[in-house]
């Protein structure tokens, strides 16, 4: 790849701007993830057949959600206000909530917070890099504050829940997600870099095997996480942990990720990001096998929780550098949209919604084995498939 002189001179991107957006969008994701289902449960009254629909709904609005927005941001080339203006309407959307608690009410406000929200975060991950240009290595460093304001939520609202509420929980989240607009202000924008090759269109990238592949792996791996983003806080409930015990499962699992994202430069150095992401699936199988079996155990469920570097950590930090190894150039915000609709929104949205019927016909335990041959299928793909030599040439 040539360097023209705007590279040499290019200016210091600004870390610590990038960081705050990842610290409150997934601090707020510490309020929804472990909580919403619990309020879902405890507060509107639905079963677990209808959370896993409510909640393969609000996946659902990932796999149109990332794409639409991305394509608009390529095609106008304003990215930041089109991320601006989707954090916006996340918070008018999800307002809604106030409003009233029937099934199908609240099916559309999850339908219109999350596509708004699901919006986001591809455009922001595709703007991110835009401003790293050749330092990608920096991404997870940058990323990691997304994993640390994650772990902040989870550790300090369970006291605040249990003194107040669970009701509580749906507060934290508006206020959150209204510092995610307010941190969109702090970043300028950064168009893709003009010195890769343009002629790459999506249709020659989307036309190779290996591609569809390494998608398919992604949501495989994906939809095994329905029952655990689902019920994990149901489950450890269930079997007499308390919500402040709960919160600092989901954080210790945040934790290890966390050290996953501080070394991952060096990780992929080293092995390759097509190594790490095949051992990141083996690695979540093992997890829910343990998960179904032992719960009752609380050290080997600890244990289970470190996993957590290598089912999400390893896993996303190495399928976001093949997928900017694929869609090179213009196809960028395409490319990380595909990869976050695909996988987190039909796999998760899959995944949810079987989890959801899973857990109310075959019980907890079985829904986690299930989640293993759901992830293994993906692993042995994976395995045969994935490489990271066959993307386009574009250098």
């Amino acid at each position: 790849m040539k360097l023209t002189p705007a590279d040499t001179v290019a200016t210091k991107p600004p870390y610590g701007r990038l960081s705050v957006f990842y610290f409150v969008y997934f601090a707020a994701l510490g309020v929804f993830v472990p909580y919403w289902t619990v309020y879902l449960k405890k507060v509107a009254g639905f079963s677990p057949a209808q959370i896993g629909e409510l909640m393969a709904v609000f996946m659902a609005t990932k796999i149109v959600a990332p794409f639409i927005w991305g394509w608009l941001a390529d095609h106008t080339g304003e990215r930041l206000r089109i991320i601006r203006v989707a954090s916006l309407l996340a918070v008018v959307c999800f307002a809604g909530v106030y409003w009233q608690q029937s099934f199908g009410w609240m099916a559309l406000v999850m339908a219109g917070f999350g596509f708004f929200w699901n919006a986001s975060l591809p455009q922001f991950e595709a703007l991110t890099l835009n401003h790293l240009g050749r330092d990608i290595g920096r991404y997870s460093r940058i990323r990691l504050w997304g994993s640390v304001g994650f772990i902040v939520m989870v550790a300090s609202l369970p006291n605040v829940l249990e003194r107040y509420g669970i009701a509580l929980a749906v507060d934290a989240i508006l206020l959150l997600f209204m510092g995610i607009w307010l941190t969109t202000w702090l970043v300028q924008d950064k168009p893709h870099a003009t010195h890769t090759v343009q002629s790459s269109r999506l249709r020659e990238v989307l036309r190779q095997p290996t591609v569809w592949v390494l998608l398919l792996a992604c949501a495989l791996q994906q939809a095994s996480h329905g029952a655990y983003y689902t019920f994990f806080s149901i489950y450890l409930e269930d079997h007499g942990y308390s919500r402040n015990f709960t919160g600092w499962m989901w954080a210790l699992g945040v934790m290890a990720e966390v050290a996953l994202f501080w070394m991952m430069h060096g990780l992929i150095e080293r092995f390759g990001a097509a190594r790490l992401f095949v051992l990141a699936m083996f690695l979540t199988g093992v997890r829910w096998l343990v998960l179904g079996t032992w719960v009752d155990n609380m050290p080997i469920l600890m244990l289970s929780q470190l996993f957590h570097a290598a089912t999400y950590g390893l896993f996303h930090a190495s399928a976001i550098h093949l997928i900017h190894h694929q869609f090179p150039g213009k196809l960028q915000g395409r490319g990380q949209a595909l990869y976050s609709g695909l996988s987190y929104g039909a796999g998760g949205a899959v995944g949810s919604l079987l989890s959801g019927y899973a857990w109310e016909y075959w019980g907890a335990a079985d829904t986690f084995y299930i989640a293993t041959l759901i992830v293994g299928v993906g692993w042995i793909l994976a395995l045969i498939y994935v490489r990271e030599d066959t993307h386009v040439t574009h250098h």
